[in-house]
């Protein structure tokens, strides 16, 4: 049998995780923090490209791993050599057709894939990897086109129920505001021959930005996430729409719910809780809400919608198309053992610690749900978000913030190593509004995190992501996604956890977190979301290669990087799996790449 290690450098980590630790006075972690991964990483088998392994081991990139523990491997990859313009940013999957389809902002399109190679294609790792180019682009839709209206915008999502197809696609106003219009939802027939036939267009809410299909295809949801225009003078209200679909063609017109009943003077003003962050100039509660994305129970009688911005989770009854609570979300203490963090780009290394009195909103993008004890969970990827309109913004560096003399980080926040180039909100933390800080809040909470159903905090990754990264990649930890430039983002939100995916492989529950200015996927075994356990890191991208995408001005070798920006993410069950394993599908944004993993596990 070939000689064991473990597939993280758990012999360094340790040295490493110290290392990432300042021992300035109020600033320390404690040596409990330093948690190893040594219990969390399967035991491995080191194994070259002309070796293969031993009986009870199979090939897991470079490594042969016990058979039945998780594998993430790598099959197929679409290249599109459109660099920085979000040539790839949401995904889904037509098994009959073996088709998948990305939304391309770059071409205001749909991008058709052709993935019928999934069903027999073979794990690639190491260079290969980077540069694989085994999927072809077969066709696209234009849907502005079909659609045929004035204003038409952006394509910001898609999904798939059975063989009809769904894009959201914003629109601008007849004052020239690019984003202000009510959008609309396009909808398609996909046919067994391949073929995508336009049904109709339906009008939603302003910026439609998610769209999702109840588990029974009987309605489509959308998130209208009603974003102002740049002077912060047009600010439409956030709502949520919803499309009947009657033996599987979709109604004309849509039903909305709206968040007015918030707005101050209304009956339900007095629910909302000054944790919710509502801070747009002269706006109401239903203007400032901004729904970014959607997860419904599995059930289908609940929806629970992002808002982001708000620091907020939005719970829907669909029955009565009524929201029955928007839960705040609070703040995450960046003081306490196990949610430190590296606040600084200026520190030449990797520098982790815990800060008293600094706090993260966690502001997820993607959510996603799903059962356990006949009660649902709600799992988050904590991207977080700042206002920051050329009419309006809220981010300043901490150095910039008046913060009370007595704050415990009085002195790090006017050090650029330690807490002065961290982004910060000046809409909370001033108690008693007399123009200083009693508390300083970033934004994210640089994590996943698991809710209850009554929105209650149950899990946290707390500072996992960024040990990890920092024990993998090193001097690259905190990298951007736009150049490897070594740590570029601690002072904004870390790696910044994006994209998010669930599914079962084998027995187990996983949750799947795209990180999208580092790169790559975290993995963790959710089965019970109170005993929740790191499992895989996954980055397909070389951090030697020199590169610069600045727009649309390109230098070094991106296509030889390969990929960047994880955006939007698919899991694929085994059921609905060409090759009968599950597959998790990942469109990533400053690549303009989309990649297929195939996944297995007891």
């Amino acid at each position: 049998m070939k000689s064991l290690r473990l597939i993280l450098p758990l012999l360094l980590s340790s040295l490493l995780l110290m290392a990432c630790f300042d021992s300035d006075e109020g600033n320390t972690a404690s040596d409990e923090s330093s948690v190893s991964l040594s219990a969390l990483t399967p035991v491995t088998s080191e194994v070259s490209s002309n070796e293969s392994c031993d009986d009870e081991f199979i090939i897991d990139g470079n490594h042969c791993i016990q058979s039945g523990e998780f594998s993430m491997q790598l099959i197929a990859r679409y290249a599109s050599h459109e660099f920085g313009v979000s040539a790839a940013e949401i995904v889904d999957y037509h098994p009959e057709t073996a088709q998948i389809f990305v939304i391309n902002a770059q071409s205001v399109k749909v991008d058709i894939l052709d993935a019928s190679l999934l069903e027999s294609a073979e794990a690639v790792s190491g260079e290969a990897s980077f540069i694989l180019e085994n999927m072809t682009k077969i066709g696209e839709i234009d849907v502005a086109s079909d659609v045929n209206l004035p204003y038409v915008g952006g394509v910001n999502s898609v999904a798939i129920y059975q063989n009809l197809l769904a894009v959201a696609l914003e629109r601008g106003n007849e004052q020239g505001h690019p984003k202000q219009g009510k959008g609309l939802v396009a909808f398609y027939r996909l046919t067994e021959g391949g073929s995508v036939v336009f049904l109709h267009g339906v009008e939603v809410g302003y910026l439609p930005d998610n769209v999702v299909f109840t588990p029974n295809g009987a309605q489509l949801l959308i998130a209208n996430e009603g974003e102002p225009n740049d002077d912060y003078t047009v600010d439409p209200v956030g709502s949520i729409s919803v499309i009947d679909i009657v033996d599987n063609t979709p109604s004309t017109q849509a039903t909305h719910i709206h968040f007015t009943d918030f707005n101050q003077g209304e009956a339900r003003f007095d629910e909302l809780s000054s944790l919710v962050k509502i801070n747009g100039p002269n706006a109401s509660v239903a203007q400032d809400l901004e729904p970014e994305y959607i997860s419904i129970s599995e059930d289908g009688l609940m929806a629970f919608v992002s808002l982001q911005e708000n620091n907020a989770i939005a719970k829907i009854r669909l029955s009565s198309m009524t929201v029955e609570a928007i839960w705040p979300l609070g703040l995450k203490d960046f003081g306490i053992q196990g949610n430190e963090i590296d606040a600084s780009d200026k520190d030449d290394g990797i520098n982790i610690q815990s800060y008293s009195g600094v706090y993260g909103l966690y502001q997820p993008d993607t959510i996603a749900s799903y059962r356990w004890n006949n009660a649902d969970f709600i799992v988050s990827a904590n991207e977080g978000d700042a206002r920051d309109y050329e009419g309006f913004s809220e981010e300043v560096r901490a150095e910039d913030l008046s913060l009370i003399a007595e704050h415990p980080q009085y002195l790090s926040a006017q050090d650029k190593t330690q807490l002065g180039r961290l982004k910060v909100t000046t809409s909370m933390g001033d108690e008693n509004d007399d123009g200083e800080y009693e508390q300083f809040m970033s934004f994210g909470g640089r994590s996943f995190s698991i809710w209850d159903q009554n929105g209650l905090l149950v899990f946290d990754s707390g500072s996992d992501f960024a040990r990890i990264t920092a024990a993998v990649l090193g001097e690259d930890f905190n990298n951007n996604n736009e150049k490897n430039k070594g740590d570029s983002r601690s002072d904004d939100k870390g790696a910044e956890p994006e994209a998010l995916a669930l599914g079962q492989v084998g027995s187990r529950h996983y949750a799947f977190i795209g990180l999208e200015r580092v790169g790559g996927v975290m993995v963790y075994d959710i089965t019970n979301p109170f005993d929740v356990s790191f499992v895989d890191y996954v980055n397909n991208r070389d951090m030697s290669i020199d590169f610069d995408i600045d727009g649309k001005e390109i230098n070094g070798s991106p296509g030889v990087v390969g990929d960047l920006g994880p955006e939007g993410m698919r899991f694929i069950p085994a059921d609905k799996s060409p090759s009968a394993d599950a597959l998790l599908i990942i469109a990533n944004e400053v690549s303009g790449s989309t990649s297929v993993y195939q996944l297995s596990g007891r």
